[in-house]
């Protein structure tokens, strides 16, 4: 049974729903995705089971658990930043398929 006393899983039960239809709307809109309305109810009830899950991992007492941002060690390599030769500009350039003497030249994409 779950907390609303629903005998169901996944709840379906709208004060525990941790994301509305709403919200998935609006986000399905930021991401420019034409979702049918079968589509947006499925996606919001799965959507509202995995922050479900998520929001259950913050009942662990994780006190004295190290925080990790990796599964393995990672090292980075670093190098000194230094200046060292590097491809002549005209010969950067030849290949492109638009430039204007100093930069290649690319259509515009943001408005």
């Amino acid at each position: 049974m779950d907390d609303c006393g629903q005998d169901t899983w996944p709840c379906n039960c709208r004060e525990t729903m941790k994301i509305r239809r709403e919200e998935v709307e609006h986000v399905a809109r930021l991401a420019r995705l034409d979702l049918a309305p079968d589509e947006i109810e499925r996606m919001t009830g799965q959507l509202d089971t995995i922050l479900n899950y998520v929001a259950k991992l913050d009942e662990i007492d994780t006190t004295g658990v190290t925080e990790t941002t990796h599964t393995q060690r990672v090292c980075n390599a670093f190098r000194e930043d230094e200046v060292r030769p590097s491809l002549p500009r005209d010969r950067a350039l030849a290949n492109a398929p638009q430039d204007n003497g100093e930069a290649f030249v690319v259509p515009k994409i943001i408005r």
